[in-house]
């Protein structure tokens, strides 16, 4: 009866470490289901996962603001929302300006940028295993032409809540500022929602929402779990998130994904 599978990377798929298990990918394989990942992730850092499951269908990456396929390695865009540079050029100026003790970097298709080697970017090259292209810091505040993902990381609570307040109140046009984890605060188009990847999909291939399941832990992953006929809980989620699964499956440290499809969603 399903389709195709739609699943979160992060606190999702992917384990504590940043990855997917080898268990866990050797469950998803095994069930034959078609499988788009959907995620607030660059393609570059969503590559590991595609490789383990074996992947070759359409991906939703940057929380709905690239939709894409991975051809003979190189990325191909089906759809993108990018960032306006002149706007992406006023936020990083604006950051780095009011909160300069902030971690600061974005995302273009197939690099992410930084000035400065910190904390932060520390920290996310720990999770992602990726390394930044470090730029000077005038050419950085400058922005790129095609910006998908503008980030934030601080370990401040109080600057976190501050950052953010502040952000929202210059009601920007064309973008959604969103936290995506207690350290996480990331800037998109604001035409870039996982739901829309999956109703482009959806539309694409004819599946009835009754065809189609979907995995995930986050806020952000509500209008996702709202789409399609089976949504799916991990266990390390919210119990407001819970509230609206189908089934709340292992936590993502227990391979909570293959399980799920395992148990709930192979013989329906």
């Amino acid at each position: 009866m399903i389709k195709r599978i739609f699943s979160d990377m992060d606190g999702t798929l992917l384990n504590s470490k940043g990855w997917v298990s080898d268990s866990n990918a050797q469950k998803i394989r095994q069930a034959g289901l078609p499988v788009t990942l959907v995620s607030a992730r660059a393609p570059m850092e969503m590559r590991q996962a595609i490789d383990a499951l074996g992947l070759d269908g359409v991906q939703v990456g940057f929380n709905g603001g690239l939709i894409y396929q991975l051809i003979d390695g190189a990325v191909k865009p089906l759809h993108t929302e990018i960032i306006k540079k002149a706007t992406a050029q006023h936020l990083l100026q604006t950051v780095r300006q009011h909160f300069p003790s902030v971690s600061l970097s974005y995302y273009d298709l197939n690099r992410w940028y930084c000035d400065k080697i910190d904390d932060g970017i520390r920290y996310e090259t720990s999770i992602t295993l990726q390394d930044p292209t470090i730029l000077t810091e005038s050419a950085f505040l400058k922005g790129e032409t095609y910006t998908f993902k503008i980030m934030m990381i601080t370990f401040d609570e109080a600057t976190m809540v501050e950052m953010e307040a502040y952000l929202q109140s210059l009601e920007l046009d064309g973008v959604t500022i969103q936290r995506s984890g207690p350290f996480h605060l990331e800037i998109t188009h604001s035409r870039a929602k996982k739901s829309k990847g999956i109703a482009f999909i959806m539309q694409k291939e004819g599946l009835r929402k009754e065809a189609t399941a979907a995995f995930g832990d986050g806020h952000n992953d509500i209008p996702m779990l709202e789409m399609v006929g089976y949504p799916i809980v991990m266990a390390n989620a919210f119990d407001d998130i819970k509230s609206l699964a189908y089934k709340v499956t292992k936590s993502n440290d227990q391979d909570g994904v293959g399980y799920g499809i395992e148990n709930y969603l192979i013989n329906l």
